[in-house]
């Protein structure tokens, strides 16, 4: 069985890390211009100078997923980073100070996570305009809230350990205490919910995107590729939906298995107990 995970890690970190590979190097991998339109290749099948086809513009497909990739990852990535601080933050203030103020920020994040994600997404994007910074944004303003509630149970469960105690009394502040012995014990969970944040925010950017509302149509990323695939379908045009949807599947997985992997590695709890991190309040809520 372990003979079996390794070989599954293997697998999942080789596959991110080519598609690393490919996405920042894309310019070496392919010699086409995502974003030049080629009026005389329109929907071309996969062939061999197009190995992904055309789509309705004549753009190399292989050529829009590899520079897309760059922009759905980097949105999965830099999102990630927005909600963990927000939410570790947020969760480890409240957890520690306790009290009024504990009960309070508590309401407060019961009131926002009870509002499916994707209405919240859809409600500030609209109002801003659409670029990279504000997709970004947008996703990490709206992706922190579990995380601030399992890091809120893990500050209360540690509060009363001995060593914090034991630190509290050869004079500690409450500052040194939150920050160098509190939230380092949190750092298994934070890792867990940051694997699972990347797979929550490029699945978030696809979906804004796909409805229109993330990226601009003329930047290449996964999801805006799915933006008007639906007409073309029935036509017999398979391939302009099927490798972009398949890229977000397959790092989609990826990334969920490998938080997977690593959750049941730190044994945490309280992940198992509560489900995903992100399940909570996922576009699908």
């Amino acid at each position: 069985m372990m003979g079996k995970q390794k070989w599954g890690v293997r697998f999942i970190v080789g596959y991110l890390l080519l598609l690393l590979i490919l996405t920042v190097f894309a310019q070496v991998v392919t010699s086409f211009d995502p974003q030049a339109v080629g009026l005389s290749s329109i929907l071309q099948p996969p062939n061999a100078v197009h190995l992904f086809g055309t789509d309705e513009l004549g753009r190399d497909v292989l050529t829009r997923l590899l520079y897309g990739g760059r922009v759905s990852l980097a949105v999965g990535l830099a999102a990630m980073l927005i909600s963990v601080v927000i939410g570790a933050g947020y969760g480890a203030v409240s957890g520690f100070v306790g009290g009024i103020i504990d009960r309070v920020m508590m309401r407060v994040l019961d009131t926002l996570i009870s509002i499916p994600s994707i209405l919240l997404m859809i409600g500030i994007q609209v109002l801003l305009p659409r670029n990279l910074v504000t997709v970004v944004l947008v996703i990490g303003l709206t992706s922190w809230m579990p995380i601030a509630r399992l890091i809120r149970a893990e500050i209360l469960s540690l509060k009363g350990e001995i060593f914090i105690q034991a630190s509290a009394v050869v004079g500690a502040s409450p500052l040194q205490l939150l920050t160098r012995h509190l939230l380092p014990q949190c750092l298994p969970t934070i890792t867990v919910m940051s694997i699972s944040g990347v797979s929550h925010a490029i699945l978030a950017e696809a979906t804004l995107s796909f409805l229109g509302l993330g990226i601009p149509p003329h930047e290449p990323s996964w999801g805006n590729m799915l933006t008007g695939v639906q007409n073309y379908l029935l036509s017999g045009v398979w391939w302009i939906a099927l490798f972009p949807g398949l890229l977000i599947t397959l790092t989609v997985l990826a990334v969920t298995f490998l938080g997977d992997i690593l959750q049941d590695r730190f044994a945490l709890p309280q992940l198992r107990k509560g489900g995903r991190a992100f399940g909570g309040s996922s576009i699908n809520s």
